[in-house]
């Protein structure tokens, strides 16, 4: 039997994908009690493919909020990783958004609504959180956005 929030992921056509192991001397998730402290994902899909550029040079606000999507999905694989049920999150606490953009780009918030809009979509009210997004000169391997969060859970 499924999970509501597997058949929502189902329904909205999302298989999470094996979580990508850490690139440096770094975990992929720290828990410390109730929370988790996912670090931060990089826009890659399933395939190994990054979404790359730079928002406001080449890439469009559609664009980098797909490439955030792709962020949050990766961290609700390293969420089921960690814990091994979806259900088991209580709430999602607090996400930082990095956004790789021109110096003159100003719509940071419009490209992380990409991950904050998919919390919702599959978790209702638990996946609401606190948030920022900043706009940054590069990312790992020329990454368009990177998205670290805070979860809670049961």
């Amino acid at each position: 039997m499924t999970s509501p929030i597997e058949n929502k992921l189902a329904e909205l056509g999302i298989t999470l994908p094996t979580p990508v192991p850490p690139v440096a001397n770094y975990v992929p998730v720290v828990r410390t009690g109730n929370l988790l402290f996912v670090s931060g994902q990089v826009s890659i899909d399933a395939g190994g493919t990054i979404a790359t550029g730079k928002l406001g040079a080449g890439l469009d606000i559609d664009a980098g909020r797909a490439a955030a999507r792709l962020c949050a999905i990766n961290i609700l694989a390293q969420v089921k990783a960690a814990v091994g049920d979806l259900e088991k999150v209580v709430r999602v606490v607090k996400l930082v958004g990095f956004v790789n953009s021109a110096p003159d780009f100003i719509d940071h918030p419009k490209v992380v609504n990409g991950a904050s809009d998919l919390f919702v979509e599959v978790l209702g009210d638990k996946g609401r959180h606190a948030r920022s997004a900043v706009g940054i000169a590069a990312l790992p391997f020329n990454a368009a956005v990177e998205v670290e969060a805070v979860v809670e859970v049961a």
